[in-house]
């Protein structure tokens, strides 16, 4: 004996013994061992062991997937495996031919071939299941019990598998053959029928038989036949469970089911029909027909009957297998597409019926045992034939290996004229053709051969075949029946007029359309041309063999039967198989592909690959054929260079990368080492000389410095003393001098007196006393015509007011503010019907500004008028008044325009003055009402009594002209000069008034113009002079008089406005034309005792419009002037414009504090109020604005938490839009819960500390809103989007807002490094500006012009790291003063400072750092800045010291910088240029790029332009058509070549691009959602239309001049970016199309999101809603809510990780979940996902509801998905925000077995939750009971014992707070082992001894299955031992144990997604620590 055959050998081929005994011992030995495959070459030897073995789990697997043949022990996973890799490596279709006699394992070696290649896949999809879940079914109707199987395939199948290219399993095909219709009426002894009658009588529910009338299998002569009814190796209960699974995953519906049990069930009682004489009694069948048929005995004998009663039972049955097998391949089966460059692959796997031989065979064994003929000649066509005619013809010397050859044997069944089969054909055909005529001519036409044995006699109905496995005995008898296979005409009849569908289904190729019989092929021809065709299949594949051996015929394990093993060995011709393997090459590949694939194996030097190519001929066909055992050597070789290649490459690569990267470092090194030394030496020779040079210097300096000194105080003691000397001489002097003269003064004095006394005489005192009466007389005469002169002056000017007061008296008595109603949004602030009083202010106290020096009049007097008009007038121009026109400008002008609009301007005023008459009336005007002349200004007044003063002249046209103040000035002073005519007079002095409040006159003129003004008419020159000197401080005014300044002119007093505060306040303040907010806002925080006073502005409001003032120069009466306009814009009247001033907070300073003034801040938290009223102020979160109005109750109410006061602050604060998405009463709720658990009730805050709270959230929420915003240009600077934009300063930094709100640029304050402002001056028109004289009618009002004739602005420069931008404002002094004043007191304020040189000390009070560093600074008196140092902390070190101030610089900010703000401190300038010229190359403005087209890429992928004969008749010489550009017609054909033909589907997607950009017009209204479905849709599908849709977008956007159409157009290819990429060819073109375009908004980010969509997988889905609201409002970021399980929400972009959110100390097993409950996948995309739930739910409601589209809702949570390790206590934040609120429900719900006690104690930390240490709420237990008790245990107690219990367990936990409970109840539900576990009811049908209802829970243990009502453990299946699973849309499978015998779970169950996620997460993460 060998020695290869003592223990046996893997591979046959390697025996030593090549005998039938070694052979045979070697499957002997091997089977001891329980070893059943061996290999004989590539032919797996498969020996049915008759036992379950632990060969087919999942381990088997994954050890046997992408192995070579060979390397492993031999199994059938090995071929599985070489097929799979064979497909995939040579792209061509696999088949495995199994074959063996019945019961040597065929069927089951096919579904672990099936299992495998199913895992092999591995997608766990669902039509995996399907393609398995096929077996059960199948074998139910097609399998039975025989002596030789108890589960005998009765049919054959190939089973034919396809695959994608990524080797993915995409479905199946199976062909069925020769189903063993006859076992349905007739079965053997010893034998049962089919399956699926027994599974059913034995599975089926009792309510379901009793409706189909059925009993026990014993019952029914169909199930009795072979007296067995049973078969020990199987349970029919639980193979019925399988079956109805099954027949669930293959989409068998209900109906369905119920059917086929119908048609089975009517078999069943058809087959109990029996016969009494001539009549038969029939049952009622579920064909509903029920038919007597009265039959004569002399024409139908019994037997005929009970004939055609089986034909009729056995065609229903073959015809309902036919439809079955049709439903599972109508589920499994996935048509190609008609894309003929798509190629599938497929592997086919062929199980059909074994070798056959009976005691009595008949015609299905000759048909079976013919199909196996065909697959042994197939086998040894492959193996014998083919192969040794291929060593002949490449002349390879072999001996010839005899083999048996079946060919002879085929011949006389099928392939000779006159064959067999052919005769039976024939014999069937004649009507009169018996089974005794078809013999005889059998045995006429063979009977003389070797292959056909001859009955023995005539009478004798048997004959025989030489079969390859032995001769074979065949009883004709039936054989024609059976080949004719057909129905009588009244079965078919009787079929047509049933009504039940199923069975017409199934009987449908057997009725024609118009009701006649189709004739029926015989079922030998249906065989042949069937078994042809699966020929022909396998001839097209490459084929492997499994031969499958029977042991022994009793079906026993470990039982070997060596003769029947012996004769199968023998007649499969396996002897010679191995000697033809053994000296063989089964293996061939042509010199290329062998060349190709193993050239790796050559070594070049010996063998170069390139030349053997070339030496050899080309018209020969080299043909490379190799042993299995080579072959397999040769691939695991090449594997192994293939591996060691990769690992050469690798190792190169990676040392050529480190090799650069160090070269690179050492080069760094070198010159860092470089310039470090000569650093160091420069530093040390420079130290050591100027330390050299400080001590000589200082030497020297510090004596010559005491030298001084010492000289210097000599000096001073000298100087000092000569100079008090002095002083004091000085002083005794004129004290002397004082004395003497003060004495003899009053010496004299005396002296006098005494004289005068003593010698006046009486008489002398008479005179003296008539002198002093004289005096008196006269002294009075002079007073009395003194009083007579005032009498008459007065007099006269009573006249003159009287003359005024006639002048403006169209004017109406009003406060300014208070006319008409409030604008929108401030109604609220004045009293509904009646108009708010305001606060009384006596306006002549009151001061409006700081005194105004008056002018000294002393200086005035050579300041003449006259003398002006002597120096400057022209001509012979006279200073003194005159009534004709001028020929020419008092003032000399250089500019022509200037000429004509000075004597324009002299025609005004002369109109004006009444000096000209005005022209006539039009004809049908008259003058009603018109006074005298000398009283009126215009004889039309009385028309136009309604209109301002500067109507009154007549002039209806408005001009603006450039003229000089001083021409303008000098010709009204001139037309005052010596005017006789008072009308005219006081008209000019009105007109002078008004010019003096709006500019005034230039340097040159205004001395001679306050001269002139001294002068004036009593009252008028002290008004005139006032508004002179207010309009020269506050400078002149932009905008018209409005009507309160004629008012204020009539009275010359103060104008009175009324300002209204935020708290409804409202006062009345004096202002006249040249106030200005900062004035106003200055007395308004006087008056209401304001101390903060910054950031509070004046804003003018009217209608809808608000606007700020500011609180700076701008002027109050300009604002109202231009509301008057627009009310006359509007067709309204000036003079009751309804506009209103306000008070507000417009801008904090970043170190806002509000505990500096309760005024202000009370103010604020007005404001702030009103606005949440209004809507101004949006809160994200409903929660927000509920804690707010809480806040606002307590500070309105404190405490107090009644109803009314909860409706009136949800009144004050809830903006009407709210209160109509919510009721009233959910927020009045929501306010008082949120109110009674507030903090501040408990701790009894302050109203004030609660309204500072208010502030400093609104503060930091909306910062925006409080900002000052001025418009800018940009003149040079970093790229924008836009150059024109609107500055926004608040206390965060500085923003750039385009005119739709979006951010531009941000900039930090630690970004701003500097501001300053310059002058610019403008040129127009090639003239200077000089000013702009607007001309309303007939008051003249001029913009003033500015000294030396130039009109100059400012621009303001903003140096940030960012770059420095050069902005062109109107108000750029502000910016810079704003700026400038946040950027000082940020650093006053500020503790942070970056380093800017390096300093080393070793001296410990100072401080050392390096350049770039964060220094903390520490202010405290220790040092201070004014002595150069500052105490400073270095955050890297942590050190504290001294620090030079001159050594850091101070950064403006309150708050630590960013890491960014730090990086771009530390770059030099340099630097931070070449970052910014890396984006952009700033020369001044943006450098324009010329747009990229498509017009290149068109020329090698568009197609030709369609030439239209038509339009080229009509236009010859139009240009022909350019398909890059866009046009407004739908095109007709694709633009893209590879696109040609498919017209409708372009048309489909280019009309709705054109509809949403707007370029085509619509009747139906589309939403954007339905277009960009149509649009986006398809290319989500089909890859080839994505280039197509980038291309049409990118058309349209070409050379469109239409804005809208644009935008629409960018919004549309920022979509398509985030979608999918174009094509590599399309890539460069689109990304050139972008860049070209990158002062588009949407330009960068379409950049953006089109290099994002090249790295990862495109998207599945059109975009989302979301999106494209989004982008629709022109926002990049999108946001969308998520919510966390304790109610609280964030609004954060779903590409940020949601983790981040709260501090949790572990971040993983957290995913985002959609209610409708579903997980999303962490691979899948957010708005992918989000779209496939929303698309669902709306098609099953508008399914349900039978609607059309709709918006659905849903919620996006954030939320614990696996509990693995999850400990109480560790995170005490993720125990509160995701443990307890996630838990609760489970238990609440009942899904945990837990005692009363536990109950109990849960029940007392749940209600300690809810209420904390609140007792007064225990009457409330009883009501809430549902919220502490699981709910299926609230009964096991009453609710007073409930109520008791728990308050005795809630006494027991005192002094615990809420959260605590919250952990304490977790900690006690983490002790039972359903804790963590996410539960699933669900409904299964797999195990029979389950529940229908069932709880499953996944948990760290692996799969439960729980009984929902007793909450027992029905069973649990661990992680490991789970096989397979897989999902549809309603179900989910799972497989445990062993792939073939394992237990089956199939369960239904809406949250199917959900199941399999957690289900794959677990696994992946048992895996991976396992």
């Amino acid at each position: 004996m060998h020695p290869t055959s003592v223990n046996g050998v893997d591979d046959m081929i390697r025996l030593g013994d090549l005998n039938e005994a070694g052979l045979l011992r070697n499957l002997l030995v091997r089977h001891k061992d329980g070893i059943i495959y061996t290999y004989t070459g590539s032919i797996l030897v498969a020996v049915n062991p008759y036992q379950l073995l632990p060969l087919y789990t999942t381990e088997q697997v994954h050890l046997y997937t992408d192995r070579r043949l060979g390397e492993l022990p031999p199994h059938v996973f090995a071929i599985a495996d070489s097929c799979f890799f064979n497909m995939r490596r040579n792209k061509k279709d696999q088949c495995c031919v199994i074959s063996g006699e019945s019961g040597a394992g065929k069927t089951e070696s096919t579904k672990l071939m099936l299992q495998f290649l199913a895992a092999v896949s591995g997608q766990h999809s669902w039509i995996e299941q399907q393609i398995l879940e096929a077996n059960p079914i199948l074998e139910a109707f097609g399998n039975a019990k025989t002596i030789r199987n108890d589960n005998s395939s009765r049919f054959g199948k190939y089973i034919d598998i396809n695959f994608t290219k990524g080797g993915a399993i995409e479905g199946a095909k199976i062909e069925h053959y020769l189903l063993e219709k006859s076992r349905v009426c007739r079965q053997a002894p010893e034998e049962r029928n089919y399956h699926i009658f027994y599974c059913m009588l034995m599975g089926m529910p009792a309510e379901q038989k009793k409706i189909l009338s059925l009993g026990n299998a014993s019952e029914y002569n169909y199930l009795t036949m072979g007296n067995c009814t049973s078969c020990d190796g199987r349970d029919d209960i639980k193979e019925y469970a399988h079956f109805r699974s099954a027949m669930k995953i293959l989409m068998f519906s209900e109906n369905d089911s119920w059917e086929i049990n119908k048609l089975l069930a009517a078999m069943l009682h058809l087959g109990n029909v029996h016969f009494e004489g001539q009549r038969f009694i029939c049952l009622k069948d579920t064909i509903r027909e029920e038919r007597f048929i009265c039959l004569n005995d002399s024409m139908i004998m019994f037997a005929s009957i009970m004939l055609s009663c089986s034909v009729f039972h056995q065609a229903i049955y073959g015809r309902l297998f036919v439809w079955v097998v049709g439903k599972i391949n109508k589920a499994v089966f996935k048509p190609p597409p008609e894309d003929t460059k798509y190629v599938r692959q497929s592997i086919g796997l062929l199980d059909i019926f074994g070798f056959e031989n009976f005691n009595k065979n008949s015609f299905e064994q000759l048909c079976i045992n013919f199909a196996n003929e065909q697959l042994q000649q197939f086998f040894v066509k492959h193996v014998f034939k083919l192969e040794q005619d291929e060593y002949a013809r490449e002349n390879i010397v072999w001996k010839h290996i005899e083999y048996n050859d079946n060919q002879r044997t085929l011949d006389v069944l099928a392939n000779k004229s006159l064959n067999i089969l052919a005769l039976i054909d024939e014999e069937s055909n004649f009507p009169k053709g018996t089974d005794t005529t078809m013999i005889n001519k059998m045995n006429q036409v063979h009977g003389k051969g070797d292959v056909y044995v001859p009955p023995k006699n005539n009478h004798d109905t048997q004959f025989g075949i030489q079969h390859f496995a032995g001769v074979v005995h065949y009883d004709s008898k039936g054989f024609l029946e059976k080949n004719r296979d057909a129905l009588s005409t009244d079965l078919i009849q009787l079929v047509e007029k049933s009504s039940n569908k199923m069975l017409k289904q199934a009987f449908q190729n057997e009725l024609s359309s118009n009701g006649e019989i189709k004739r029926a092929p015989t079922l030998s021809g249906q065989f042949r041309q069937s078994l042809d065709a699966l020929m022909k299949t396998l001839t097209a594949c490459q084929p492997y063999f499994i031969r499958c051996i029977k042991p022994n015929d009793f079906k026993k394990p470990m039982l070997f039967d060596r003769d029947l093993c012996m004769r199968q060995l023998r007649y499969s011709g396996m002897m010679e198989t191995i000697r033809i393997r053994k000296a063989g090459y089964p293996i061939r590949y042509t010199f290329d592909e062998f060349l190709e694939r193993y050239r790796v194996l050559l070594k070049s030097s010996l063998c170069d690959p390139k030349v053997v190519r070339r030496n050899v001929a080309v018209d020969i066909v080299v043909v490379v054929i190799v042993v299995d055992f080579h072959d397999t050597m040769l691939e695991l070789e090449r594997m192994k260079e293939l591996n060691e290649k990769a690992l050469l490459i690798q190792r190169v690569l990676r040392g050529y990368k480190y090799r650069r990267q160090f070269l690179r470092q050492r080069s760094s090194a070198l010159v860092i080492q470089k310039n470090w030394r000569g650093y160091k030496g420069r530093k040390l020779y420079r130290l050591g000389f100027a330390r050299l040079q400080a001590k000589v210097r200082a030497r020297q300096l510090q004596h010559h410095y005491q030298q001084k000194r010492v000289a210097a105080v000599r000096l001073q003691a000298q100087t000092r003393g000569y100079l008090a000397r002095k002083e004091w001489q000085r002083k005794r002097r004129a004290v002397i001098l004082l004395q003497t003269n003060t004495r003899g003064m009053l010496a004299r004095k005396q002296v006098k007196k005494m004289k005068r006394d003593m010698f006046l005489s009486a008489k002398e005192r008479r005179e003296e006393e008539l002198a002093a009466l004289e005096r008196q007389r006269r002294l009075n005469q002079v007073l009395q015509q003194k009083k007579e002169k005032e009498a008459s002056t007065q007099s006269e000017s009573i006249t003159a007011q009287e003359m005024v007061d006639d002048i403006f008296g169209f004017l109406p008595n009003m406060v300014g503010g208070q006319e008409g109603q409030a604008p929108a949004g401030f109604k609220d602030l004045e009293k509904q019907g009646e108009r708010t009083r305001p606060e009384e202010v006596d306006l002549d106290d009151l001061p409006m500004v700081e005194d105004i020096p008056e002018e000294d009049y002393d200086d005035l007097d050579e300041y003449s008028f006259s003398k002006f008009a002597s120096m400057y007038f022209q001509g012979a121009a006279t200073p003194t008044h005159v009534r004709q026109r001028l020929r020419q400008p008092l003032l000399y002008h250089e500019d022509e325009g200037d000429v004509v609009a000075s004597m324009t301007v002299w025609w005004i005023i002369l109109r004006f003055m009444g000096d000209l008459p005005e022209p006539k009336l039009v004809q049908g005007q008259g003058a009603r009402g018109l006074r005298g002349s000398n009283n009126s200004l215009d004889p039309d007044l009385a028309l136009r009594q309604d209109r301002r003063l500067s109507h009154m002249v007549g002039l209806d046209q408005v001009r603006t002209t450039g003229v000089s103040p001083n021409e303008i000035y000098c010709q009204i002073c001139k037309q005052l000069q010596e005017n006789g005519n008072r009308s005219s007079f006081y008209r000019g002095w009105i007109l002078l008034s008004i010019c003096l409040g709006i500019f005034p006159p230039t340097e040159r003129f205004i001395k001679f113009l306050q001269s002139f003004i001294r002068f004036g008419p009593m009252g008028y020159a002290p008004y005139c002079a006032k508004r002179l000197r207010r309009t020269v401080a506050n400078g002149v005014r932009g905008e018209p008089p409005s009507w309160l300044e004629l008012e204020a002119t009539k009275s010359k007093k103060p104008i009175a406005v009324s300002v209204t505060l935020m708290d409804s306040r409202t006062i009345s303040l004096p202002v006249d034309s040249s106030s200005t907010s900062k004035e106003i806002c200055q007395l308004l925080s006087e008056k209401v005792s304001l101390k903060d006073t910054f950031g509070f502005s004046l804003y003018v409001a009217i209608y809808e419009k608000v606007w700020s003032l500011g609180s700076g120069r701008e002027h109050v009466m300009d604002a109202i002037s231009q509301c008057e306009q627009e009310v006359k814009r509007k067709g309204g009247q000036e003079q009751h414009a309804p506009w209103r001033l306000y008070y507000r907070k417009e801008i904090f300073t970043p170190w806002h504090d509000c505990k500096e003034d309760s005024v202000s801040t009370d103010l604020i938290y007005r404001q702030i109020i009103r606005g949440l009223r209004f809507g101004e102020y949006k809160c994200d979160k409903d929660d927000d604005i509920v804690q707010l109005s809480a806040k606002h109750f307590y500070v309105q109410y404190g405490s107090d938490c009644s109803l009314d006061n909860a409706k009136t602050v949800v009144q004050d604060c809830i903006n009407s839009s709210l209160l109509e998405a919510k009721t009233q009463d959910k927020w009045l709720q929501m306010v008082s819960t949120a109110h009674a658990q507030g903090p501040y009730i408990n701790s009894r805050q302050k109203a004030a500390g609660v309204k500072a709270e208010v502030v400093d959230y609104a503060r930091q929420k909306w910062p925006l809103f409080f900002s000052r915003f001025f418009e800018a240009a940009k003149l040079s600077g970093p790229a924008l989007p836009k150059n024109k934009f609107i500055v926004a300063i608040n206390w965060t930094g500085i923003t750039f807002l385009d005119e739709k709100e979006r951010r531009l640029l941000q900039l930090s304050y630690p970004e701003v490094t500097g501001v300053n402002t310059m002058r610019y001056s403008s040129v127009i028109n090639g003239c200077t500006v000089i000013g702009q004289f607007f001309c309303y009618v007939s008051v003249v009002i001029l913009l003033p012009p500015l000294r030396e004739g130039k009109k100059f602005g400012q621009s303001v420069s903003l140096l940030t790291l960012k770059g420095d931008f050069s902005l062109n404002a109107v108000m750029a002094g502000n910016i810079a003063e704003l700026v400038h004043m946040f950027l000082g007191g940020l650093r006053e304020r500020s503790q942070y400072a970056v380093a800017l040189q390096e300093v080393n000390q070793d001296d410990p009070t100072f401080l050392s750092f390096k350049k770039g560093e964060l220094i903390v600074l520490i202010k405290d008196d220790e040092l201070t800045v004014g002595r150069g140092w500052i105490k400073g902390k270095n955050e890297r070190t942590g050190k504290t010291g001294a620090v030079p101030t001159d050594a850091v610089l101070v950064l403006p900010t309150l708050t630590k910088p960013t890491n960014e703000v730090m990086s771009l401190l530390n770059l030099s300038p340099d630097q931070r240029k070449s970052i910014m010229a890396a984006n952009q190359k700033e020369t001044g403005t943006v450098e324009r790029v010329a747009p990229v087209s498509l017009k290149e890429f068109s020329y090698e992928y568009f197609r030709q332009p369609i030439k239209d004969v038509n339009r080229q008749v009509i236009s010859k010489n139009v240009a022909p058509e350019r398909l890059w550009v866009k046009s407004r017609e739908p095109i007709k054909q694709p633009l893209l070549k590879k696109l040609a033909g498919n017209s409708e589907l372009i048309l489909d997607l280019c009309v709705p691009i054109l509809k949403y950009m707007g370029d085509y017009p619509t009747k139906q209204i589309q939403t954007p959602l339905e277009l960009t479905d149509q649009i986006f849709g398809p290319a989500t599908k089909d890859e080839a239309l994505r280039d197509e849709i980038y291309c049409q977008i990118m058309k349209q956007m070409t050379s469109n001049n239409n804005r809208f159409s644009l935008e629409q157009g960018w919004q549309l290819l920022w979509l398509c970016c985030g979608l999918f990429p174009p094509s590599q060819s399309l890539l460069k073109h689109t990304q050139r199309f972008l860049e070209s375009r990158r002062r588009e908004p949407l330009a960068p980010d379409c950049l953006q999101r089109l290099q994002g969509s090249l790295r990862i997988e495109p998207r599945k889905l059109p975009p989302h809603q979301v999106e494209i609201d989004a982008i629709q409002q022109n926002s990049t970021q999108i946001f969308h809510k998520v919510h966390f399980p304790n109610d609280m929400e964030e609004v954060k972009s779903p590409a940020r990780s949601f983790c981040f959110l709260k501090s949790l100390v572990c971040v993983t097993s957290f995913c985002l979940y959609v209610v409708q409950v579903l997980s999303l996948n962490d691979s899948d995309y957010f708005f992918d996902s989000l779209r496939q739930i929303t698309d669902w739910s709306k098609k099953a409601k508008s399914v349900k509801e039978g609607g059309g589209p709709m918006n659905m809702s849903y919620l996006v949570f954030f939320m614990r998905k696996l509990w693995f390790n999850v400990s109480p206590g560790r995170d005490l934040e993720a125990d509160l925000i995701f443990h307890y609120p996630q838990e609760l429900p489970k238990y609440l719900r009942g899904y945990h077995r837990c005692t009363k006690e536990d109950m109990v104690n849960i029940g007392a930390l749940l209600f300690r939750v809810k209420f904390n240490n609140d007792k007064s709420q225990f009457v409330l237990i009883p009501k809430m009971l549902k919220d502490l008790v699981p709910n299926d245990m609230l009964k096991a107690m009453s609710t007073t014992d409930w109520q008791k219990n728990i308050v005795a367990a809630y006494n027991k936990q005192a002094s615990m707070t809420s959260e605590e409970a919250s952990l304490a109840f977790l900690k006690v539900v983490c002790r039972w082992p359903t804790f963590g576990c996410a539960f699933f009811e669900v409904k299964q049908t797999s195990d029979p001894n389950f529940p229908d209802i069932v709880r499953i829970a996944i948990s760290k243990q692996g799969v439960s299955i729980i009984h929902p009502k007793t909450k027992d453990v029905l069973a649990t299946h661990p992680f490991n031992r789970i096989a397979n699973w897989c999902s549809g849309s309603t179900y989910f499978h799972i497989t445990v144990g062993n792939l073939v015998k394992g237990n089956k779970i199939l369960c239904e169950t809406s949250l199917v997604k959900t199941f399999i996620t957690v289900l794959f997460v677990c696994l992946f993460v048992f895996i991976f620590y396992c």
